[in-house]
């Protein structure tokens, strides 16, 4: 089963799981702004993708962030403190497929292969 991880009213997230509606692909859905989001997951994900990409420098949450709490998006155990604190600085989706393959952000070709 595919697991979504991400914030409903991103319009990327509203964009991908559109697409997989309208293809009748099942998956779950977990919304970490309001289920938040636990450290072994973000410390598994970061055996997948670099906290620098993971961490959303372009997003308004991480450009309002102090200098310090920036840099915290280069180590892996301060980036999860980060994220844990400001879960809207995750770059979305992320994406779970189950298999052990993961893959970050919205890319209908690269979604549409692994499904």
């Amino acid at each position: 089963m595919i697991t979504i991880y991400g914030i409903s009213n991103c319009d990327t997230m509203q964009k991908a799981t559109k697409w997989l509606a309208a293809r009748g692909v099942q998956y779950t859905f977990h919304n970490y702004k309001e289920n938040g989001i636990d450290a072994p997951t973000l410390a598994r994900w970061l055996t997948y993708f670099p906290a620098n990409k993971l961490v959303n420098t372009k997003s308004t949450t991480y450009r309002a962030l102090t200098d310090d709490e920036k840099e915290a998006a280069t180590d892996n155990e301060k980036a999860i403190e980060l994220m844990m604190k400001f879960n809207s600085v995750i770059k979305r989706p992320v994406w779970d497929f189950g298999n052990g393959d993961m893959y970050l952000g919205w890319n209908e070709e690269e979604v549409s292969k692994r499904i």
